[in-house]
């Protein structure tokens, strides 16, 4: 029988590794246009979304936003947002995407609060669900679907 790897390589998705953090969040390791960084896993955020702080530093251009955010205890947050971003995660790559940008300062709070290390910001189920991503808890790893070019 098949092992799910190679299942899913088979069908052109990308293996990509997972930590698990000290507040029990997966964290993925991705480029937002060609700059690395350190990002929550989070299938509850539906956008992938940037601290207000790192938008120099991901080369980010912003602009305004009707969008409030919610999330992590915190509500209706101001947000920007930036558009035709890439975002590279191994090889699997993704040049349109849309980035919420918000203060991270809450979460960032709470996750060193709890001995975890601060994050650039949260992939979200946009990502997700365009990768058609399968996600192996058990093996701490992300599955995501290579684009027919």
């Amino acid at each position: 029988m098949s092992t799910l790897k190679k299942f899913l390589k088979d069908k052109d998705y990308v293996r990509i590794p997972l930590v698990l953090t000290a507040t029990d969040h997966f964290e993925i390791y991705a480029e937002i246009n060609s700059v690395p960084g350190r990002f929550i896993l989070d299938t509850g955020a539906s956008n992938t979304c940037i601290g207000m702080d790192r938008i120099d530093h991901f080369k980010l251009i912003s602009e305004e936003s009707i969008i409030k955010a919610a999330g992590a205890g915190a509500t209706n947050m101001e947000t920007l947002v930036s558009k035709k971003n890439t975002i590279t995660l191994n090889s699997w790559r993704y040049k349109k995407l849309e980035i919420v940008l918000f203060d991270l300062k809450h979460v960032n709070e709470a996750l060193t609060a709890h001995h975890a290390e601060p994050v650039d910001g949260i992939l979200g189920a946009d990502i997700l669900k365009k990768s058609k991503a399968i996600i192996d808890y058990n093996k701490k790893c992300i599955y995501l679907k290579k684009k027919k070019r």
